[in-house]
């Protein structure tokens, strides 16, 4: 058997599958004056990149290597975050394909100097490609939903999944005929 034929069939091997928890994390940051807005908030775009960095560290370890952030659906801010916010990021992988990853995120705020429950600020779903060190994309493990809250997250992520190919294919063939007629070049 060639060597090629011998690392092709290895990449078709099954992966293991990985339980939701094994790479479930939390990452917790207190808000400063550096990060506040115009109006004196908390920027969003401070928000996004926490939101980021979870989900990216989310993916590499359910992956066991690189993954890149191949898109952000559904940011929601749901409450503004304020200056001496402790900001709480909870992130795991909802759903796994061929290299591909859905990560929930969920973002809570508890004021850092008050025994009050956090508070749900926002949430987001981002997609992650798993690559190697080439950036071509590599294979993934199955998540293993564990609870019934995590395999509710793994039905809604197929139905986000399936929206975000219908919504790049609409697009796509309309930007298609719209070149097709003339209209766009």
């Amino acid at each position: 058997m060639t060597d090629q034929a011998t690392r092709s069939e290895r990449s078709e091997e099954e992966i293991p599958g990985k339980p939701t928890a094994a790479s479930r994390t939390t990452l917790s940051h207190i808000m400063t004056g550096s990060d506040t807005n115009l109006l004196g908030t908390v920027h969003g775009g401070v928000i996004m990149k926490l939101v980021d960095d979870a989900a990216g560290a989310v993916a590499g370890r359910h992956s066991g290597g690189p993954a890149v952030t191949a898109s952000m659906d559904e940011m929601v801010f749901l409450e503004p975050v304020r200056v001496g916010d402790l900001v709480h990021v909870r992130a795991q992988v909802n759903w796994t394909g061929r290299s591909s990853m859905e990560v929930g995120v969920r973002v809570m705020a508890e004021r850092w100097n008050e025994s009050t429950p956090a508070q749900q600020v926002g949430s987001a779903y981002l997609v992650f490609a798993a690559v190697d060190g080439d950036g071509k994309p590599r294979r993934v493990p199955p998540v293993i939903p564990e609870t019934e809250r995590d395999k509710r997250r793994y039905q809604e992520a197929q139905i986000r999944r399936t929206h975000r190919l219908a919504r790049r294919r609409a697009i796509k063939e309309l930007r298609e005929k719209r070149v097709a007629d003339g209209i766009d070049d």
